[in-house]
């Protein structure tokens, strides 16, 4: 696979990376056996960069990567992310960006993921309680130390980006881009990004999965999903976004592709690199193809005519996950 500068401090990475969240927390029930296999197969597929996070489980899916991957390490570039507080049992205590949680988180990940080093660290959501430049102060103590070699920021406003890069090279935000979500692109936050020299990782870049067309009805999400709480899948916004959903597919069908891979390729084409998860191979495979397909400007255009960013029914976090972005 192809490879891309991610960021101007030297991180390097495939232009689309494996978000490994949805094998362990939210998504339904895992399964390790398919879950291994498929992340073996994402890194003979050259998709080395590997996206994961303490509150995904809590900690299970940082072990999930170790099990799976411990063995070829050095073939990774190993993304993890911190902010809310938690217990070594998992309880949640809220967000924590305070220096000494920085620390604990790190080196609690660090344990979790069997390495010695991280690749790349994100601050997972702001903590509007401790200044932007203590977080990050404490985060390129990890680099000095070590235990970091690049650092980011998830779902943070531009301001908030500005700060943090003044204290600390940042290579990477990370925040939610899709044809479904594409707030960033008109807020100043890609802007931004492009003026200081900071990469885009765009997770859930086909809409939580409503735009690989497989989601059609609320009954298609296992009864643990939390999809489900989610405004844009209320039953009468899924009925809404399906039409758009067919209308991606019916440009993808004029190039010979699927939903999916249109969608990855205009993820791709804002300059980001998508991160999709999923828990099979045989998706995985489907994903990994449209690295390679580059959509023209009429193609583009006509994306921007089908999926106009007021007409996608619901919003793409309840209202209290979004109080946690762009801050």
């Amino acid at each position: 696979m192809k490879t891309t500068e991610l960021g101007s401090q030297g991180l390097r990475v495939p232009v689309q990376g494996f978000g490994a969240m949805g094998m362990s927390a939210f998504y339904g029930e895992g399964d390790e056996r398919e879950s291994t296999a498929t992340l073996n197969r994402a890194l003979d597929l050259g998709i080395t960069l590997i996206d994961t996070a303490e509150a995904y489980g809590p900690f299970e899916n940082e072990k999930l990567i170790s099990r799976a991957l411990g063995h070829r390490r050095d073939e990774i570039v190993l993304a993890t992310k911190f902010g809310t507080e938690f217990d070594d049992d998992g309880t949640p205590h809220g967000l924590n960006g305070r220096p000494a949680y920085v620390h604990r988180a790190a080196d609690r990940s660090l344990r979790h993921l069997g390495t010695d080093v991280i690749d790349l660290y994100y601050l997972h959501r702001v903590d509007p309680a401790t200044p932007i430049e203590e977080t990050v102060g404490a985060m390129g103590e990890l680099v000095t130390a070590g235990k970091v070699r690049y650092l980011g920021l998830s779902e943070a406003a531009a301001d908030t980006v500005r700060r943090a890069h003044a204290v600390h090279p940042i290579s990477a935000l990370q925040s939610e881009l899709s044809l479904f979500t594409q707030d960033l692109l008109g807020n100043g936050i890609k802007a931004t990004l492009d003026e200081l020299g900071i990469g885009l990782v765009a997770f859930s870049p086909m809409g939580r999965g409503f735009l690989s067309g497989a989601i059609t009805t609320v009954d298609d999400l296992a009864p643990d999903d939390a999809r489900r709480g989610l405004p844009r899948f209320s039953p009468q916004s899924i009925e809404a976004n399906l039409r758009l959903v067919d209308e991606v597919r019916s440009i993808a069908a004029a190039r010979g592709a699927t939903a999916a891979q249109i969608a990855l390729a205009w993820v791709a084409a804002q300059g980001a690199v998508p991160i999709p998860g999923t828990k099979r191979r045989a998706y995985l495979e489907e994903n990994a193809a449209a690295a390679d397909l580059v959509l023209t400007d009429g193609e583009l255009a006509a994306l921007h005519e089908a999926v106009p960013p007021r007409a996608v029914s619901g919003a793409r976090n309840t209202e209290q996950g979004l109080a946690t972005t762009n801050r």
